[in-house]
């Protein structure tokens, strides 16, 4: 049975172990996936926030969505045969460099689409609330606007860290390590096991991944924000409430009117 072949190869101590075991591998993974979003993060949420505040640049957010058209692999191809032979000697920088710069250019639109949608779908009234206050510009956009856009933006982080995962896994096409590896080694050499292993790892990644961002943006984000407010009563309870104290009969309403 395949899936205890899969099994046997996960659970077994010595593929953990080493430069190629699992732990390494899984380490080499964190850091590319690490290193591509500290770089995008960097670039796309001040430059997106930034074009939808102003209104200038807007331009740049149509460029950016185009990019989502790029293939992946030849994308990472192309840079791997120009910058590689830039980076000559035993370091790896050849292969790393490239495969991070391809990763930034895939993880740029979703956190422009975030940072730019979140901004721009700031309720007016709040601005015009904020402005009428006294505030600057600059109190404008880090008091009201950057709050009221961190519920899209932190949607574009997570969105751009699993498309991220899923592509650093075919990275090893270019000789980097990775999970991918498993993978790639597993296709080339027949051995169903590995292959299927090292999809069900990278999987696991970025599950887990996905849990620990929804995790910290339920901690950073404002429950009204959020929709985890707690609501006001219902209609139907106060109307409960209003019936414990009944109204006068009309015809004591008469009597007292008489009197």
């Amino acid at each position: 049975m395949i899936l205890t072949d899969v099994w046997t190869w996960l659970t077994n101590g010595e593929n953990w172990e080493g430069e190629g075991g699992i732990a390494n591998r899984l380490l080499e993974h964190l850091t590319y996936t690490g290193l591509t979003m500290v770089f995008a993060v960097a670039i796309a949420i001040p430059l997106g926030t930034w074009i939808a505040h102003s209104g200038r640049g807007a331009w740049m957010i149509t460029v950016a969505n185009s990019a989502r058209a790029i293939p992946s692999l030849g994308l990472l191809l192309v840079l791997v045969m120009w910058l590689q032979p830039k980076f000559q000697g035993e370091t790896n920088l050849g292969f790393l460099l490239p495969s991070v710069v391809a990763l930034v250019v895939l993880a740029l639109p979703p956190l422009l689409a975030g940072a730019y949608s979140g901004v721009s779908e700031v309720n007016p009234a709040a601005r015009d609330a904020a402005t009428g206050m006294g505030m600057t510009g600059r109190e404008v956009f880090f008091k009201v606007e950057l709050p009221c856009a961190l519920p899209l933006i932190s949607s574009g982080i997570r969105s751009a860290t699993l498309q991220v995962v899923a592509t650093a896994t075919i990275a090893a096409f270019t000789g980097l390590g990775g999970l991918g590896r498993y993978v790639i080694d597993g296709r080339q050499t027949s051995q169903p096991d590995m292959m299927i292993g090292g999809a069900i790892l990278v999987a696991l990644l970025a599950l887990s991944l996905e849990l620990i961002l929804a995790t910290i943006q339920r901690f950073v984000v404002s429950p009204g924000l959020g929709g985890r407010a707690r609501r006001g009563p219902r209609t139907s309870d106060a109307a409960d409430v209003d019936s414990s104290h009944p109204t006068p009969p009309a015809a004591a309403t008469r009597e007292q009117a008489s009197v």
